[in-house]
C-alpha cells in the first residue's frame, strides 16, 4: 500500500459526509485506543488562597492628642450618641466595633488613625 500525503488524507475528509467522518473517528478510536475530545484550555493551576479570619475587632488602643477628633470619628462608626462615644475613648483600649469583616476594619482604621487615634485590628 502507497503511503498517503497529509495533503491527500486532508483532501480526503473534505469529501466525506458528516457521518462518514463520525464513523472514521469511532474507527481511529479502535484502532489506536485513544479517545476523540475537543480540546479544552487547560485548568489554569488553582493558588492557595491565604485564608484570614471572615470576622475581626476594632480596638481603640488609644485616642492621642486629637481627643475630639476620634470621639467624633468612633461616633460616625458605631453610630453612638456624644456622651457614649466619649466614654469609649476614655476606656481605651475599647473594642470599638466587633464581629465585622476585615475590609470594613481595615476602612474603619484608616478613619480613626486619620483622626489621630491609635487603632489594631484583632
Amino acid at each position: 500500500m502507497a503511503k498517503l500525503t497529509k495533503e491527500e488524507i486532508i483532501s480526503a475528509v473534505k469529501e466525506m459526509s458528516v457521518v462518514e467522518l463520525n464513523d472514521l473517528v469511532k474507527a481511529i478510536e479502535e484502532e489506536f485506543g485513544v479517545t476523540a475530545a475537543a480540546p479544552t484550555a487547560a485548568a489554569a493551576p488553582v493558588e492557595e488562597v491565604k485564608k484570614g479570619p471572615s470576622e475581626v475587632a476594632l480596638i481603640l488602643k488609644s485616642c492621642g492628642d486629637k481627643k475630639v477628633a476620634v470621639i467624633k470619628a468612633v461616633q460616625a462608626i458605631t453610630g453612638l450618641g456624644l456622651m457614649d462615644a466619649k466614654k469609649l475613648v476614655d476606656s481605651a483600649p475599647a473594642t470599638v466595633k466587633d464581629h465585622i469583616s476585615p475590609v470594613e476594619a481595615e476602612e474603619h482604621k484608616k478613619a480613626l488613625v486619620a483622626a489621630g487615634a491609635e487603632v489594631e485590628i484583632k
